[in-house]
């Protein structure tokens, strides 16, 4: 099995506004920086849209994070990793066959990309302590940035698909290697 960390829309601006932004891109820093010495490979996701124009200081990763030249750069233009990118042909690449997720917003680029992955066949981990996003409202139903990451986790940590195995583990106790 070859494990890959996805590392999805830690962008400054994307992630400046969700809750526990700071410790959550300290906790993927951390985890970045584990999966480099054990040898995964970290593949980083970037999105585009008017309003957060590549090379603008808010499209950047957020601080705290740096990318080496040698990892992937996926850059996307909707909520799917996978729509229109070359992600999977960049995961082919690498062998992969496991992702561990990490990013934002959890309830849009997140889910949605780590859902695509699980349909793919992927085995998935979502790193329940490395996403987040902002405070929502629908229909008069407000909802905070914590309690959609808490809703994301659990929907995750009950997701089945035939022939693939999926978890949800903290970054400090996510397996890498293997």
């Amino acid at each position: 099995m070859t494990t890959v960390l996805l590392v999805i829309d830690l962008q400054a601006d994307v992630v400046a506004p969700c809750f526990d932004a700071d410790g959550v891109v300290a906790r993927c820093a951390a985890l970045i920086e584990r999966a480099r010495r054990t040898g995964t490979p970290v593949v980083w996701v970037q999105h585009h849209e008017p309003g957060l124009d590549r090379g603008t200081p808010g499209w950047a990763l957020a601080d705290g994070l740096a990318r080496h030249p040698d990892e992937p750069l996926v850059h996307k233009a909707y909520r799917d990793s996978f729509a229109e990118t070359d992600l999977r042909a960049t995961l082919d690449g690498f062998g992969a066959t496991r992702l561990v997720v990490v990013g934002a917003q959890s309830d849009f680029c997140v889910r949605t990309t780590t859902q695509r992955a699980a349909a793919l066949g992927y085995d998935v981990t979502l790193v329940s302590d490395g996403h987040t996003t902002t405070d929502s409202e629908w229909d008069g139903v407000h909802v905070t940035g914590e309690q959609i990451v808490a809703h994301t986790n659990m929907y995750f940590s009950g997701l089945r698909y035939p022939g693939s195995t999926f978890g949800v583990a903290r970054h400090d106790e996510v397996a890498l290697a293997g």
